[in-house]
């Protein structure tokens, strides 16, 4: 470990510290803590990486996500596995969460060692439902969710034609897990490790917390500098996954100390997680602000993208840009009008058109 000197405060976020100068290239490891191993695995977008650990588990690795199903991916685990890992096999994979990038390889490496997948209950399951719609056609319910959104068209046929892909970036998850609870203590190693879920991002986050190495590793559920997206989703539509992830936010801070290294699932490993998480409450609700400011007049979904993001969104535009946009956009709204401020009306077309309550 370096000094920590390697620092940021810069527009109005507060100064976290970066204590590793380097980080691990593809097919390498480095050692963040006694028995702690970080690498990395590429990705095919604009997000290029996703952060992986291998803990200590006496006569074998507990590894915590796996990257996507790539080739590029599967490369990078042979070169891994090829230099021996101290002789010791992989004993046990924990998921994070159920996105791709997560538990993508999860199949691939239980099947390759002939171990168990640990995961939470909600995100396994909600997995096997995801990667069952690989190559169906896009539902009903799909379409008409976003077009009461207000997308064009040329958006939702680009939508259909996109559908059915999560399954594709991953392997076929085992057909049993080992299910892990919020709070639960998991002994890998010769330490103990809490589980801490967090919701909102995904439903049912597990971030893993060591005391004696004083350790987060914190998947999706806190990134240091970009924020995790935070949407309501066809097969939900009246969700609030805002009021779960600001809940999360407080819960994190008042379970995990501000004295651990935050190991997150992109970005760098970093110190300050109690100044990150008040940032990222605080940035949500300045969002909130500028949202409610905006809807004087009825706008509908694809309107307000203005005033929550810093890039601008094309509605016309039907790349999953548009559907990360649209739905943390539903998001904000779902939470306004939860809390009696913002009310919803449908026109002939079904598109939603969304306006302050006035005083």
């Amino acid at each position: 470990m370096t000094d920590p000197v390697n620092s940021e405060s810069r527009n109005g976020k507060p100064p976290l510290v970066y204590p590793f100068e380097t980080v691990p290239a593809t097919g390498e490891a480095l050692q963040v803590a006694p028995g702690v191993m970080w690498m990395r695995m590429p990705m095919p977008m604009q997000l290029d990486h996703i952060n992986l650990w291998a803990l200590d588990d006496g006569d074998a690795w507990a590894v915590v996500d796996t990257g996507m199903r790539t080739d590029e991916t599967l490369a990078a685990w042979r070169q891994l596995l090829a230099k021996g890992n101290d002789g010791r096999r992989v004993g046990r994979v924990f998921a994070t969460h159920m996105h791709p990038d997560h538990v993508g390889m999860a199949g691939w490496l239980t099947r390759k060692f002939d171990c168990h997948l640990w995961m939470t209950k909600t995100e396994y399951l909600n997995c096997r439902v995801l990667t069952a719609d690989t190559g169906r056609e896009a539902p009903p319910d799909a379409i008409r969710f976003y077009r009461r959104a207000g997308w064009p068209e040329a958006a939702i046929e680009d939508y259909r034609a996109r559908f059915g892909k999560f399954g594709q970036f991953i392997h076929a998850l085992p057909d049993s897990y080992r299910r892990i609870r919020d709070a639960e203590t998991v002994r890998i190693g010769a330490h103990d490790w809490q589980v801490v879920v967090g919701t909102g991002h995904s439903p049912e986050h597990a971030c893993l917390y060591c005391p004696d190495l004083r350790i987060l590793i914190s998947g999706d559920q806190v990134l240091p500098r970009i924020s995790s997206n935070v949407s309501v989703h066809p097969t939900e539509p009246d969700a609030d996954p805002l009021n779960d992830w600001l809940t999360s936010i407080q819960k994190i801070k008042a379970t995990v100390p501000d004295n651990v290294l935050v190991l997150p699932a992109h970005n760098e490993p970093f110190r300050g997680l109690h100044a990150r998480l008040d940032y990222l409450a605080q940035g949500h609700h300045r969002s909130l602000a500028r949202l409610l400011r905006t809807l004087d007049e009825p706008k509908r979904v694809i309107d307000v993208f203005g005033a929550l993001f810093a890039r601008a969104i094309d509605p016309a535009d039907g790349s999953m840009q548009l559907g990360l946009a649209s739905g943390e956009s539903i998001a904000n709204l779902n939470y306004l009008m939860n809390l009696g401020e913002v009310r919803r009306e449908f026109d002939a077309d079904g598109v939603a058109w969304y306006r302050r309550v006035s005083a």
